[in-house]
């Protein structure tokens, strides 16, 4: 079946796709605006710094299990289905945390989110496929590069203002209130507006359970050490051992695939996928790409709120500049991006790299009144190059995927940021944290802002190393690409 043949008319699929965007905003939001209420969170519940890395993390780490189950399901039999369940599990998840009378239920619940997140995503992804074709899919994908930026961005913001709100010592549980009036609302619509036929793979079979158990326990094993990493001289080294266990469960999936796909049947990864160098090398930056951003969201938050003293509102204020540069540069780069392909991400990448570096410069050189003001105009700049990365380097890597597959490739996809959020939120917070630990005497608690000038540069220059690996990805792959482009001219 083809993409116009089921293509609903314009005004019914730019509806279905208001609602998955959405719906994917709420998910991505709760990646960033939970960042902002951690000290409130800490003294209320008297939470950890595991518990706190629990908190952030694992809503990553379970966001990063479920997704490419759920993208298989959702190709084989239903995305609108599946999104329907999710979105019901993500209200109820959000009313647990928030009404949590302790950090262990608050944990569970932000776990469950994840899960629920996970089940979404995929099916956002895989419906924005189904929707759109050609330039109209680029234009789909730079709006919703914009959105999700937008809420990638203002959710400290958000965060900040919703504390304020609620007060300091329940403030943080608005956090979670919010999304459950807004899932009630959705629920209906989405059922109304998405679309209940979708195309299938031909010969499309079963689930493959023990592949999916495999991968579980491989990510599982992948990222955990990754998400029990503070930075506090409590850390266990053994959890490094994890890593052990993901290297053999890792091989027993891609074993297990291989086999199940020579029996005839449709494994839950499909590794041809990885063949097409635009979708193999898009995983890769956005995988990268998503190890500095949140990360450096979240040393940012740390910084002002520890080291200059700002209240919640202000510290998720300094993000704003980078959320409106972003979601501009997204919306005009998912225009031009079937033009300019991957030279355009290759710049957004290097603006990015400049305007990191800036923020940190500004930050340690600038008196600490101006210091946020500084910090802002800095994150502008690398806003103008984040728009210019997601949303164009999302249409680059799906444009030669099918959309039978267009869940279980985005799902894919997803799960690369997942993992490159749980690693990146590990090696800049441990790093942020043990700056602190090591010139403060083995205490967090008193240090100066010379510390935490420290922490924070150090912190900075884990994130800006992973944006660079990106760029390198996206350099390779425009050099591939114009190889590709030259090779057929050279033969005739």
């Amino acid at each position: 079946m083809t993409d116009e043949r089921t293509a609903p008319d314009d005004r019914t699929k730019w509806r279905a796709f208001a609602i998955c965007v959405s719906v994917a905003a709420l998910t991505i939001l709760d990646l960033s605006k939970v960042n902002v209420g951690l000290p409130s969170i800490e003294e209320a519940l008297d939470a950890g710094p595991t518990a706190l890395q629990l908190i952030v993390a694992g809503y990553a780490l379970a966001f990063g299990l479920i997704l490419v189950p759920a993208g298989r399901y959702g190709d084989l039999h239903s995305r609108r289905r599946m999104f329907m369940i999710g979105l019901s599990v993500f209200g109820a998840a959000s009313l647990a945390c928030a009404v949590a009378p302790s950090v262990g239920v608050l944990i569970g619940g932000r776990i469950l989110q994840g899960i629920a997140a996970g089940l979404l995503m995929p099916q956002v992804i895989g419906l924005i496929q189904q929707l759109f074709v050609g330039k109209e899919r680029g234009r789909a994908f730079g709006l919703f590069g914009a959105i999700i930026g937008l809420s990638t961005a203002f959710g400290p913001t958000l965060g900040g203002l919703l504390i304020a709100i609620g007060g300091p010592e329940d403030g943080w549980r608005l956090l979670f209130w919010m999304n459950v009036p807004l899932a009630i609302i959705l629920l209906p619509i989405a059922a109304r507006l998405l679309p209940k036929q979708q195309p299938h793979e031909a010969g499309a079979g079963s689930l493959d359970p023990v592949g999916i158990v495999f991968l579980g326990l491989a990510v599982l094993s992948l990222m955990l050490p990754f998400v029990l990493t503070t930075g506090s001289p409590g850390d266990d080294p053994a959890r490094w051992w994890l890593l052990v266990a993901f290297a053999v469960f890792a091989g027993l999936f891609a074993w297990w695939e291989g086999r199940y796909q020579r029996a005839g049947k449709t494994p839950v990864v499909d590794f041809s996928l990885f063949k097409l160098g635009s979708y193999r090398n898009g995983v890769l930056i956005s995988t990268t790409y998503f190890a500095a951003m949140p990360a450096t969201f979240l040393t940012l938050t740390l910084f002002v709120q520890q080291g200059l003293g700002l209240e919640p509102v202000f510290a998720g204020m300094i993000t704003i500049p980078f959320a409106l540069a972003s979601a501009v540069s997204s919306w005009l780069s998912g225009r031009v991006v079937d033009r300019l392909g991957r030279p355009l991400v290759v710049g957004g990448l290097v603006l990015v790299v400049v305007g990191f570096s800036l923020n940190s410069v500004l930050a340690f050189i600038t008196p600490p009144e101006i210091t946020p003001y500084a910090m802002g105009a800095a994150m502008l700049l690398a806003g103008i190059g984040g728009g210019a990365v997601i949303s164009p380097n999302q249409t680059l890597m799906l444009a030669d995927i099918p959309v039978a597959s267009g869940g279980v490739a985005g799902s894919i996809g997803q799960l690369g940021q997942r993992i490159g959020t749980a690693v990146g939120l590990a090696a800049a917070t441990a790093t942020f944290y043990a700056t602190v630990y090591s010139e403060n005497g083995g205490d967090a608690s008193g240090a100066s802002l010379d510390v935490y000038h420290d922490a924070y540069r150090n912190s900075t220059l884990v994130t800006i190393g992973f944006v660079v690996v990106a760029l390198v990805f996206a350099l390779l792959d425009a050099r591939s690409r114009k190889v590709a482009a030259v090779a057929p001219d050279s033969t005739k």
